[in-house]
């Protein structure tokens, strides 16, 4: 005799074997975006029902996606919050922001060459391109390269 299984028995049984639910996207991995706009709700669920954990107030934060539920995506910030926003909140403009303590030395042609500015810890720039020691970054006025060690929002050994 044949039983069909209950709702919850094939979402305890996907769990355990590690499937993704309908509507889960399988991303080809984790990748960085940025807050389109300057207030973004980060949820703790993937739904506007769920309770806001924070309010991001600046455009372009880099991002990490992590994973994506139908128009939700789960994103880690340089602090390490994890989080759910919606994906109209979100943009695949490549940005970084200056992750150590200390402010960063912007230099003119490559990471040898002579300091051009500093960027000031948490500032953030649009990502131009990335050798192995250095990415080049565009701040307001300034673009320029920044040693790959102070940047948060790129993966070790990414060039491009």
């Amino acid at each position: 005799m044949r039983t069909k299984a209950s709702p919850f028995a094939v979402a305890v049984v996907c769990v355990l074997l590690g499937t993704v639910f309908p509507g889960m996207a399988a991303e080809s991995g984790p990748y960085f975006a940025s807050l389109k706009s300057g207030e973004v709700y980060m949820r703790e669920g993937p739904s506007a029902n769920n309770k806001v954990k924070w309010v991001y107030r600046r455009k372009g934060l880099p991002v990490e996606v992590l994973a994506s539920f139908e128009v939700w995506r789960r994103v880690r910030t340089m602090d390490g919050e994890i989080g759910w926003v919606h994906v109209a909140l979100l943009s695949r403009d490549r940005t970084v922001a200056v992750a150590s303590g200390q402010d960063a030395a912007v230099r003119g042609r490559d990471g040898a060459s002579a300091v051009v500015a500093e960027a000031k810890a948490g500032a953030i720039g649009r990502l131009m391109g990335c050798s192995k020691l250095a990415c080049q970054v565009k701040f307001d006025t300034v673009t320029g390269w920044v040693d790959r060690g102070q940047l948060w929002g790129i993966r070790d050994g990414e060039q491009f």
